[in-house]
């Protein structure tokens, strides 16, 4: 089972989220060519390595956040602390 540490909810099982892919810039909708638009939609790195991934908390927070995780080893690296932990408080 894999648990994703939400920012808001804490860690999850995976089953509780959606992923939504590749954490990249997207590209300005009033002067991007078709080009840009098709390696930012189609395009994806996909490394055996450390990779930024955006993911959406479906089942709790409803919030999107970006994590980065190692592909090759499927562990999240620096995982973030809940809000509420993360201010000293108890959730």
């Amino acid at each position: 089972m894999l648990l994703v540490p939400c920012p808001n909810c804490g860690p999850r099982n995976a089953a509780d989220f959606s992923y939504v892919g590749e954490a990249k810039a997207r590209p300005d909708p009033n002067a991007a060519t078709p080009e840009e638009w098709r390696d930012y939609l189609y395009m994806k790195d996909n490394p055996a390595g450390r990779l930024r991934e955006t993911w959406y908390c479906r089942s709790g927070c409803r919030q999107y956040f970006v994590l980065e995780r190692d592909t090759a080893a499927n562990r999240f690296a620096d995982p973030p602390l809940p809000a509420a932990e993360a201010d000293g408080e108890e959730a």
